[in-house]
């Protein structure tokens, strides 16, 4: 619960700063929107549970580092649910934002939480040798040529390497989510990559396999995408069964990638917890 709380306060303070004297309604109603009522969480849960499990030496990094991940997060989505990309009317069950308030403030809204993400890093990480850490880490999980920009690039174009797109689109930010959460608290960021990296592309596996097996008013988003825009998928590639043993392998491989810490036993059973929740429910009932 600690986290949760930690994870929407530092949320609230970096949406309000934005909504903050001088700025235009629309687009300070949008960032709101965009970010409340939030889904999961997984990516700054995970960023606080790696600070917490290195010690947390440094809670006000770990706080901006998880909420920096998290706007990033929805800046993503803001703009990956533009008609130029899939055109979705739907996220987390209510109209995505350019419905809402338009196409232009939904692409400003996207552009706006990209810039609040380091804002809110740059204000709670006081360490200098951290920050430029932080910072150049952020930056990867963003950009070019393996961050979430690029993942969304690569559906632009006319091969697309499942392996590339998948650790781009989704394995980027829960990368960022594990090193920079070792970084918060001042430990070795390296080893914590296997983690954010399994994880990511876990992640991306059970969404491919909801995309298939779920309708929009379970998921709050549109379904069928990856099929109707001939995207990759791994449940189409490897089917149900074979979708669904990579995941069970992804996840025991996270669990297993666990760095020696304080908190690796809290932290295992985490993971095992969380994770669970990747299958969809009528998974067993269909690969059974």
């Amino acid at each position: 619960m600690e986290g949760l709380a930690r994870v929407e306060n530092a949320l609230d303070s970096a949406v309000a700063r934005a909504q903050g004297r001088g700025a235009p309604p629309l687009l300070a109603s949008a960032l709101r929107y965009a970010v409340f009522p939030g889904g999961h969480r997984i990516r700054p849960h995970l960023c606080l549970a790696v600070a917490l499990a290195c010690g947390d030496a440094d809670p006000e990094a770990a706080n901006a580092a998880a909420a920096a991940i998290e706007l990033l997060h929805c800046a993503s989505l803001v703009h990956d649910d533009m008609p130029c990309f899939d055109d979705a009317a739907l996220r987390r069950g209510k109209a995505s934002v350019h419905q809402q308030f338009g196409e232009p403030i939904a692409l400003l809204t996207g552009d706006a939480l990209i810039v609040l993400a380091f804002e809110s890093l740059a204000l709670g990480a006081r360490n200098a040798a951290r920050m430029a850490e932080l910072f150049a880490t952020m930056a990867r999980s963003v950009g070019s040529p393996d961050g979430i920009v690029a993942g969304q690039a690569w559906e632009c174009e006319a091969a697309v390497p499942l392996s590339d797109y998948q650790r781009a689109k989704t394995g980027a930010l829960f990368v960022a989510a594990t090193v920079c959460g070792a970084l918060a608290a001042g430990a070795e960021a390296a080893p914590w990559r296997t983690l954010g990296e399994k994880l990511g592309e876990a992640y991306q596996v059970a969404d491919d396999l909801r995309d298939i097996l779920c309708d929009a008013a379970e998921l709050g988003k549109p379904v069928g995408q990856d099929a109707a825009r001939l995207r990759p998928n791994a449940a189409a590639q490897l089917g149900l069964g074979g979708a669904k043993a990579r995941l069970e392998d992804l996840v025991k491989a996270a669990v297993d990638s666990i760095p020696d810490c304080p908190g690796a036993l809290e932290l295992r059973g985490l993971i095992k917890a969380q994770t669970a929740q990747f299958f969809p429910k009528q998974l067993a009932r269909v690969a059974a």
